[in-house]
């Protein structure tokens, strides 16, 4: 048997096996399936316990009353008119306040991120103020600003600005420099770098910033409406603190988790469109 058919013998097998093995496609880089009806699900389920617990007597109503008591204070708001009242009130202090602080807190981050000089000036100033908790500047905030919308917007603004400044530095950072050399190598201009690809890659960076602000505004906007707000969530949430009425200090606690599930849902579609690219 001359040596070529004896390879072809020994080849045949291990080509036979692997035309009938397929490998299957892996290159999905941990994609998340869109699982729509699990969250309102999960809600549902917590609801209806919580539910059942306070009608079976599980659940005391002084400590915590039921959802339809919350949901009832809630439907009362909206009969009254004052629902739209302290909406009214509180959206305008958080869209101003956070917007804001925004995109002062992206600009000052861009700075920092590109310039060595703004590293080197306002790095330090940022890394001594961040962990200062806001609240605590309410007084002087009122003193600068007064009691009326100033102070409060100001809390937010300033509450906001600082995550933002370090999620977008740091977004900048972590882009990859390899692709800023190759553009340079093309001969793209500085302000061509920065509008096609370091702000693309610092981008998924700063709306994660985005939406951590976001959270801590809508904190600090309870926090401030506490202090001389006629009108608010925070002040209807002060409001049935003191007079021990549970049933709307649940349901103003609803509307701020609802204000937070809706910008969280605006800054995820933010997400799809900014950062389609990774897909």
């Amino acid at each position: 048997m001359s040596h070529e058919v004896v390879q072809e013998r020994a080849a045949a097998p291990v080509g036979a096996e692997a035309a009938a093995t397929q490998v299957p496609f892996r290159g999905g880089g941990f994609r998340h399936r869109p699982l729509g009806l699990v969250s309102p699900l999960v809600f549902i389920t917590i609801i209806l316990l919580w539910e059942l617990g306070s009608r079976t007597g599980f659940i005391s109503d002084i400590a915590l009353p039921a959802p339809s008591q919350a949901l009832a204070a809630l439907v009362d708001l909206v009969k009254t008119g004052m629902l739209w009242k302290h909406l009214e009130a509180s959206l305008f202090r958080l869209v101003v306040g956070w917007t804001l602080g925004s995109l002062l807190g992206v600009a000052v981050g861009l700075f920092i991120g590109l310039f060595s000089l703004a590293r080197a000036g306002l790095l330090p100033l940022v890394s001594a103020l961040f962990p200062i908790p806001k609240i605590a500047l309410l007084p002087l905030f009122i003193i600068w600003f007064g009691i009326g919308e100033g102070s409060k917007v100001a809390t937010i603004l300033f509450g906001t600005f600082f995550p933002t400044v370090i999620a977008t530095y740091g977004g900048v950072d972590n882009v990859d420099r390899n692709l800023i050399r190759m553009g340079q190598s093309f001969g793209l201009s500085w302000l061509s770098i920065v509008r096609k690809i370091i702000l693309p890659g610092a981008m998924p960076a700063i709306l994660s910033g985005f939406r951590i602000s976001s959270s801590i505004a809508i904190v600090l906007l309870v926090a401030a409406e506490m202090i001389g707000a006629e009108y608010g969530i925070g002040a209807y949430v002060l409001m049935a603190g003191a007079l021990f009425a549970t049933d709307q200090l649940i349901a103003g606690v609803a509307l701020l988790s609802a204000l937070g599930l809706i910008i969280g849902w605006l800054i995820g579609r933010a997400e799809r469109y900014f950062l389609s690219w990774r897909t």
